[in-house]
């Protein structure tokens, strides 16, 4: 009877890999492209939300950014939902991994506890100073969970884009420095509005130093990072004209994380519309690497 009963689960757990390995296998090489693509392109939305918001607050073009506030809001929630459960007009498969949904259900847990911040400055609102840091303290556990969870399905495409085994990391990597562009855009911001200075300084400073090694590692490879030396001419094209206009932020970006330093509005405003450029750009740049898994 314990033979029996042995070699029925043996047969059970056999068929539950296959049916795990079916699912995924199920995905083309082109969807886990989008996985990664648009899973990354979470956390960069993330980033970009609380810096809409403290745009507002800070009276920079303030009405152009509620309106973009609010359409990354409506962004972040339709991706959201369709990683999990599918949506075909973003050529998104359901999720089957359900460590990977338990994930996303946590973060849209968190995002909710968001909104009501998020919608003060939607509806015309701006931001109180005892409200600033409540912010700035909610938006970063969503960033590290979709980080973990973009990790996760990293590791999911790999087993499929057998032809590149590296293509997932390099465009996790590549749609991660979208995510920092916001996230120091967003620190920058902080920064202006003397909100936790000492450690927004030091957080500056560290997003800083990862854009500019990534950056060099997505080109020239990194064998730390994972990263391979990239052969495709025109994303090297793409990742130098990324690297002029990084090359022109960056020292203003270092002005802004040192606290000695008194950093005005028009030039808190000139560090958000660089590193936006340099979000446009990199984004490209992504999209190129998304389509070498087609």
């Amino acid at each position: 009877m314990l033979k029996k009963v042995g070699l029925a689960s043996l047969i059970l757990a056999l068929a539950g890999v296959t049916v795990i390995s079916a699912n995924f296998a199920a995905v083309s090489n082109e969807q886990w492209g989008v996985i990664m693509n648009l899973s990354g392109r979470q956390r960069m939305l993330s980033q970009k939300m609380t810096k809409e918001a403290l745009l507002a607050t800070s009276g920079i073009n303030a009405e152009e950014n509620r309106k973009n506030l609010k359409e990354t809001m409506n962004t972040f929630e339709k991706v959201l939902k369709g990683l999990r459960d599918g949506d075909a007009s973003l050529n998104l498969p359901a999720c089957e991994n359900e460590e990977i949904t338990a994930k996303l259900d946590k973060i849209n847990l968190l995002f909710d506890e968001m909104i009501p911040l998020l919608s003060k400055v939607t509806e015309g609102g701006v931001l109180t100073p005892v409200e600033l840091p409540v912010l700035a303290k909610l938006n970063l556990p969503i960033l590290t969970t979709m980080d973990s969870t973009v990790k996760m399905f990293e590791q999911e495409a790999g087993k499929v884009l057998t032809k590149d085994p590296a293509l997932a990391l390099v465009i996790n990597l590549a749609g991660k420095q979208r995510m920092l562009t916001q996230k120091m855009s967003k620190e920058a911001l902080l920064m202006y509005l003397k909100i936790d200075m000492v450690s927004n300084s030091k957080m500056l400073r560290d997003t800083a130093s990862l854009f500019d090694r990534t950056l060099k590692g997505l080109k020239d490879g990194d064998s730390e990072l994972g990263l391979p030396i990239s052969r495709d001419e025109g994303i090297i094209s793409q990742l130098d004209l990324v690297g002029s206009f990084w090359s022109a932020v960056k020292p203003l970006v270092e002005k802004t994380s040192n606290m000695d330093n008194y950093v005005s509005k028009e030039e808190a405003a000139a560090v958000v519309e660089l590193l936006s450029t340099i979000l446009k750009e990199m984004d490209k740049a992504v999209k190129m690497y998304e389509a070498l898994s087609k």
